[in-house]
């Protein structure tokens, strides 16, 4: 009997080890000065500028490709991938940086940034770049993992999350905002679809909003024309995002950008029930 109970304490002792721990509580997103906002808005001009002022839009020539490649380009975007995480960025860099040795040395070589896409490694820039720390940004390769990250936010910290979403037809877009498309062959029709794939690769394209006017909202986008190209979106008179041409990338959510809006800096509206209650009105 002594056995037994030895044998049978010793079995929970282990079970007890076994047992996972409850996950650790997160902790709540910071609040930013308005600063951030403006220097964010400056940032996104000047790459925009130093890129050489690429627009595309309808009505609009189309622009030359390539300058991705170009000399003065390779240490731009190299700063934009060294703002993903390493488990995410190596890669691509290490191979960027043979094509670029290579080039150097004259040697026939595929083009230097052609691959991978660096979209989102630009968007992540950015937000470093304006001084947005991880925790409020979550840098990625992937605009869909740090929309993920976003939405589980603006879930569990409605009244402090700097980011959230809206549908197409419920939010204007205004100065900081990001416009996110699918470029998927099934493209989801708003940000709601996005919660049940969490954690899963999508194609996805997300600019960051410059300017508003009569019939447009101004955005900037990396790796657009192969650089920083600024898109013109076609607006409403309300100023919503109008549908887009066939063969472009489906817009499903305009992300508001709360830096700078929030208390104790500029009180903003509390967004409540993101993720559920509000369900019945899409």
């Amino acid at each position: 009997m002594k056995r037994f109970l030895g044998g049978l304490l010793a079995l929970l002792a282990v079970s007890g080890c076994a047992v996972t721990p409850p996950p650790p509580v997160r902790e709540a997103p910071i609040a930013y000065p308005p600063s951030v906002r403006a220097r964010l808005l400056r940032i996104v001009e000047a790459e925009w500028v130093e890129w050489g002022r690429i627009t595309v839009g309808t009505g609009l020539p189309r622009p030359p490709a390539g300058t991705e490649g170009a000399t003065d380009s390779f240490p731009r975007v190299l700063a934009y991938w060294r703002a993903v995480p390493d488990a995410e960025a190596a890669a691509a860099i290490a191979r960027n940086r043979a094509r670029w040795t290579a080039q150097l040395a004259g040697r026939p070589a595929e083009g230097v940034w052609s691959e991978p896409a660096w979209s989102a490694a630009f968007v992540s820039w950015l937000m470093r770049a304006a001084g947005v720390d991880e925790r409020e940004f979550h840098a990625s390769a992937s605009h869909a993992f740090y929309l993920d990250a976003i939405l589980r936010d603006a879930a569990e910290f409605p009244a402090q999350a700097p980011f959230v979403p809206h549908d197409v037809a419920e939010r204007a877009p205004e100065p900081g905002d990001l416009i996110c498309a699918d470029r998927s062959r099934r493209p989801l029709s708003g940000w709601r679809d996005r919660l049940p794939e969490a954690g899963q690769f999508r194609p996805m394209h997300c600019d960051v909003v410059i300017r508003t006017g009569p019939g447009v909202a101004e955005a900037v986008g990396g790796n657009i024309a192969d650089a920083v190209t600024l898109t013109l979106y076609e607006t409403g008179a309300d100023g919503l995002l109008g549908p887009r041409r066939p063969g472009q990338p489906v817009v499903f959510a305009v992300i508001e950008n709360r830096l700078g809006r929030l208390p104790p800096f500029q009180a903003g509206p509390v967004i409540s029930s993101l993720l559920g209650n509000d369900r019945g009105r899409d």
